[in-house]
């Protein structure tokens, strides 16, 4: 029987290079395990694949009788909707705790660092299993992107040190000029609908009685979002119904200004604006210096919900 690894219902670099990432260790290991993924890939992650020639881990989005790994997340409002079928056997992740439960204890390699493939890259030291070339790329990539190229408050010494030995492993010497060109293909928001950017990483978390999404897209310009929120609103206004959700958030974050432009659509907007002691206008603010959604924005949420 099978074991499947995958990571959050709408996938980004780190949930699926994980994915593919853990399931070659665990392989190395003598176990039977196959990467998987909830959701369709983002252009950044296409990138990332076909850049170092691997294939999109199997879609699947049902796990019921299944044995599975979870990287990357460990929150049910992120998880495939019969998780509680599956049997977990392990969490690899670098977020706070979740609220999924197991029946049988488990395998946990949850850090505090910036990303989730430096978790995976220090499993395979700790294995002392060799990492293939094309992978080490694909997990530094994968580093560069969830720290932002290491300017995000969530980076730590060892992501930094992780990545530069991924580096050298894939024989890559200038790896920030390989940041830079995965942000530049992210920064494509010209071909997409308004609806696949708001979701193009996009997260649901549930905070007492209240459902709240937040969405994030990273770019080199904010300028390329000027004609289109009143788009990007309309799109959100949709998820908001669909899903009866409290709140709706969307980030816009400069990597270059690092800053994020919040737009948001919400039951409760002064809490949303007690939350990062702001004034909203026309339902939107700059946030100066926020580029982390784990670290900035949904620490100060929890609070106020």
């Amino acid at each position: 029987m099978s074991t499947y690894v995958f990571g959050h219902s709408t996938p980004d670099s780190d949930s699926i290079i994980g994915a593919i990432s853990l399931s070659y260790l665990k392989n190395q290991l003598g176990e039977n395990t196959i990467p998987s993924r909830q959701g369709e890939i983002n252009p950044e992650t296409e990138f990332i694949l076909n850049k170092f020639g691997y294939e999109k881990p199997l879609l699947k989005t049902e796990y019921a009788g299944e044995n599975v790994y979870l990287i990357d997340f460990m929150e049910s409002s992120q998880s495939p909707k019969d998780i509680n079928e599956a049997n977990i056997l392990g969490i690899v992740d670098h977020h706070k705790l979740g609220d999924l439960k197991t029946a049988t204890p488990l395998e946990m390699w949850v850090r505090p660092v910036g990303c989730s493939n430096t978790i995976v890259k220090q499993m395979f030291d700790y294995f002392d299993v060799e990492i293939p070339k094309d992978l080490a790329g694909m997990m530094m990539c994968a580093i560069l992107s969830d720290t932002v190229i290491f300017k995000s408050p969530t980076c730590t010494k060892e992501d930094t040190k992780a990545c530069k030995e991924l580096a050298q492993i894939a024989g890559i010497e200038d790896y920030k000029a390989v940041g830079m060109e995965m942000f530049i293909v992210k920064s494509d928001v010209l071909n997409a609908t308004k609806r696949e950017l708001v979701l193009r990483d996009f997260k649901d978390f549930n905070m007492g009685d209240k459902k709240i999404g937040v969405g994030q897209l990273e770019v080199v310009d904010l300028s390329v979002f000027d004609n289109m929120k009143e788009e990007l609103f309309e799109a959100m206004a949709e998820l908001k119904a669909e899903g009866a959700r409290n709140s709706v958030l969307l980030l816009l974050t400069d990597i270059m200004l690092e800053g994020s432009q919040l737009l948001l659509l919400s039951d409760n907007s002064e809490k949303i604006e007690n939350a990062f002691e702001v004034k909203l206008e026309n339902q939107q603010a700059w946030l100066p210096k926020v580029m982390s959604r784990k670290k900035q924005i949904i620490p100060f949420l929890e609070k106020q919900f």
